[in-house]
């Protein structure tokens, strides 16, 4: 087996590579440390130089073939800038990232320095980097601390923020490097691809990314599309009714949970209730599935959503707590009806429903990226994930220094009482010695309960949760301090340096105590590794109950009976068989996950490609200075359309008349075509007489226009139908989608049916785009400056006049004589008045 594991250990074959390249990087250490400031500055242009002088399918190479060099520059210039030399680990983890793979680092390893070297070598392109994080905060720092040593070799670094504007993002973006977050860069994206003038635009070409915590952007938050939304008019009435009905209801006597789906369904008994609280013969019937649909969701906000775990109330509305990172998410709000079901049971103002207007999961936003690299201390695990979706391939690059934090086993107990108790116990004992402490949670609510029994004890602490954000970076530097005890949430895991103070090392370095097990392993790993680091001494312990959610998802109850009815409810267990349980529940989860994401993607795969279509079609409107050819093929593909519809082979079942109206109605003026031009034609022929008139008409708009104001009304008008059919073919699949399962229950396959059907309605879409266009571009009706300022001169005068009429002074009220058109006319002439005086 050993020699097994040596052939296809792939990872110490990459290593083997990564070593040559990285020897490479260190034979020019002391040929660069001679060099001036003003002389390593210099790199920059020879580099930009080199490429230059290469075609764009050559970069590639050209790239490789100068990284050493590029290397050995940033390491030389970090030296003199921030006093941070490179190691040569860190140096083989910027090449894999400059491959376009996933360094796994352990935490502490200097990833921040690592992409320092790729960053500024595929800088030098001049087709813009992105270094993406995963909040604000590490944005802004990241940004910060490196900004000063791209400077010195010559490059521009932007910071793309949620606050900024359209004008200061595009700044942002047009810098050689760009430090934004996955959700504001792909809703920057998403908003791209609604503007309607090329001036509007904030991103250049999606070209190389780097992505800081690459698991939990590529992988945990992979599972939320991202979602631009209108206001939808919506009755609130449903949700306040449903949320009184649902606050009546008790679990298994009206409906079940399942904790292990988080599914919960109404029973009989609950289906009785409802009937007869809302007055309906039968809830399951079609016509009160949007009546379900209220209850369900307020089932759920009600018993599977819970304040301050999955949002928290804030200012009189309901903010979302991110679940991996324990981080507020301000503006994003949770969809289809469950976010105002949880306004309902919170008792705060319901706000609209919303529509769908532009969407795309981080999957498919992600691999438009021509080059994509990542780096995390925790990856390995999802390996076949990253290469199934995203062709990336995981490497482990090995420590700077052996690893001197120890990991105890577990500590588990039979409730949550007990398990606090002696999680406080080990607290103010840590306390006592001065050794600093971190307890993560991954509740707001158990924080704050913590707090409060720290409180009681005297254990002066901080706290960091979505509540308090505020004080992150205060909280975070004097976390390693001695003495120093803090609570947090999953906030404190990726991406936080925890650096150790003045004696603490002799006291055992940082102590971190896990009180639950994540879901995912990946964020307990995090946690863990906020002690440890670059050889730091430390030590970490989960504390688990038999009533954690995540052991309760997986059968805890039998074995939490076994130990009352044995009298070891207060007991400790370590046993290795409840670690492997709880591993085991662990890998069952991310299995799930894995599935969700999977599934997520499958059906966001069928509206990409029509995305893509979109987008593209959009772009060129808005991109070409003329779009005349462009509107012509559609008012051609429309015009043949309908001819074909109505000019039939059987020239008796041919109902000209109708034809005629159509034509009028979409394309011309009244009576600009009649009968009597197309009867007895050829198809072909009748096609091009309405497409010569159509031509006519617009050469005659453009006369009124002028050019530049006739091509701008084009544009507009293909943009306008474009957007308005889009989403509502977004908001069309997105109501598919919700009940297309339901087709399972027939042994019919669901994403095969939303793949066929998504398909037909797409194809709609695309002619009724065309259609719409050809009778807005015909058929408004456009007026030239001189007939704007006529118009504006005549309802000026007239104004006037009712001005200087009310002014003068009232005379006696004449009654006005009025004429019908048919009546005679008042001359005498016998004729009708609207042949006569009355034309």
């Amino acid at each position: 087996m050993g020699i097994l594991d040596k052939v296809f250990d792939g990872n110490k074959r990459e290593l083997r590579s990564l070593q040559k390249i990285a020897e490479k990087v260190e034979a020019y250490k002391e040929e660069f440390a001679r060099l001036s400031d003003s002389q390593l500055q210099a790199k920059t242009d020879e580099f930009k130089a080199r490429l230059s002088e290469v075609e764009d399918d050559k970069e590639d190479k050209m790239l490789d073939e100068i990284l050493p060099e590029a290397f050995a520059t940033v390491r030389e210039a970090s030296k003199r800038t921030l006093g941070l030399e490179p190691y040569p680990v860190q140096i083989m983890g910027g090449v894999t990232l400059h491959k376009g793979d996933i360094a796994e680092m352990k935490t502490g390893e200097g990833k921040t320095l690592t992409a320092t070297m790729p960053v500024y070598l595929n800088a030098l392109t001049g087709k813009g980097v992105h270094v993406i994080t995963v909040n604000e905060y590490l944005s802004a720092t990241q940004m910060e601390e490196m900004s000063v040593l791209y400077n010195f070799l010559g490059l521009s670094v932007g910071l793309n923020m949620n606050a900024k504007n359209s004008e200061e993002k595009r700044e942002a973006f047009n810098a050689d490097i760009t430090y934004t977050t996955n959700n504001e860069l792909g809703f920057d994206y998403l908003r791209d691809n609604m503007v309607t003038y090329k001036k509007d635009r904030v991103l250049r070409t999606l070209n190389y990314a780097i992505i800081d915590e690459v698991d939990s952007i590529l992988i945990d938050e992979a599972r939320t599309p991202l979602i631009i939304s209108g206001k939808a008019d919506q009755s609130n009435t449903q949700y306040i009714r449903a949320n009184a009905f649902v606050k009546m209801l008790k679990e298994d006597e009206d409906f079940t949970y399942d904790v292990k789906s988080k599914n919960i369904q109404l029973n009989d008994e609950g289906m009785e209730k409802a009937e007869k609280w809302f007055k309906v013969d039968n809830l399951y019937d079609v016509k009160h599935v949007n009546l379900l649909h209220h209850i369900n969701q307020a089932l759920k906000a009600h018993f599977s959503m819970q304040n301050d775990i999955d949002y928290v109330v804030e200012d009189e509305k309901i903010v979302i707590v991110d679940q991996f990172t324990g981080r507020k998410m301000k503006g994003r709000r949770f969809s289809d009806g469950l976010h105002q079901a949880i306004e309902a049971k919170e008792g705060v103002d319901i706000q609209n429903e919303s529509k769908t207007m532009a969407s795309i999961t981080f999957q498919n936003f992600f691999r438009q990226f021509n080059k994509l690299s990542g780096m995390t201390g925790t990856a390995k695990t999802e390996e076949e994930e990253f290469l199934n979706i995203y062709n990336m391939k995981v490497t482990v690059i090995p420590t700077n220094k052996p690893l001197a934090r120890i990991d105890r086993t577990d500590k588990i107990y039979s409730t949550k009482e007990f398990k606090f108790k002696n999680v406080i116990e080990e607290v103010v004992e840590r306390y006592r010695l001065g050794q600093p402490v971190l307890i993560g949670t991954v509740a707001v609510e158990t924080s704050e309960y913590l707090s409060e029994m720290l409180r009681k004890k005297g254990v002066r602490h901080n706290v960091l949760n979505a509540k308090n954000h505020g004080r992150e970076a205060e909280i975070i530097a004097n976390a390693g301090k001695k003495g120093a005890v803090t609570i947090a949430t999953n906030m404190a895991g990726r991406g936080t340096d925890i650096k150790l103070g003045e004696g603490v090392t002799e006291l055992g370095g940082l102590a971190v105590i896990g009180t639950e097990r994540h879901e995912s392993r990946r964020i307990d790993d995090q946690l863990r590794g906020r002690a440890g680091r670059q050889g730091d001494v430390g030590v970490s312990t989960f504390y688990l109950s038999l009533e954690d959610d995540l052991m309760k998802r997986f059968g805890s109850e039998r074995m939490q009976n076994t130990m009352q009815r044995l009298g070891m409810a207060e007991e400790e267990l370590t046993s290795k068989m409840i670690s492997r349980a709880v591993e085991s529940a662990q890998k069952r989860v991310e299995g799930n996950n894995f599935d969700a994401r999977k599934k997520l993607l499958e059906y966001d795969d069928v509206l990409r490609r029509q995305r893509e279509i979109i987008y593209e079609e959009r772009n060129e409107v808005i991109d070409e200075e003329d779009v005349r050819a462009q509107l012509m093929g559609m008012i051609e593909s429309s015009v043949e359309r309908t001819v074909d519809y109505y000019i039939l082979e059987d020239e008796e079942l041919i109902d000209y008349q109708q034809f005629v109206q159509t034509v009028a109605d979409m394309y011309l003026w009244e009576e600009e075509i009649t009968v009597d031009e197309i009867r007895g034609r050829e198809n072909e022929e009748i096609t091009a007489l309405i497409l010569e008139k159509v031509q006519a008409d617009l050469a005659a708009k453009e006369a009124k226009l002028g050019s530049e104001k006739m091509r701008l009304f084009e544009r507009m008008m293909m943009l306008r139908t474009i957007d308005q059919k889009w989403v509502e073919h977004i908001d069309s699949m997105d109501q598919l989608r919700t009940g297309i399962h339901l087709r399972s229950y027939g042994q019919i396959n669901p994403l095969r049916e939303y793949q066929n059907e998504g398909l037909q309605m797409f194809e709609d879409m695309l002619v009724a785009i065309e259609d719409d266009t050809a009778r807005y571009v015909m058929k408004t009706e456009v007026k030239s400056d001189e007939e704007i300022k006529r118009e504006q001169v005549i309802a000026k005068n007239e104004m006037h006049a009712g001005d200087s009429k009310e002014k003068a002074k009232k005379g006696p009220v004449k009654k006005e004589m009025r004429v019908g058109r048919n009546d005679p006319c008042p001359c005498g002439s016998g004729k009708k008045y609207k042949n006569c005086h009355g034309k």
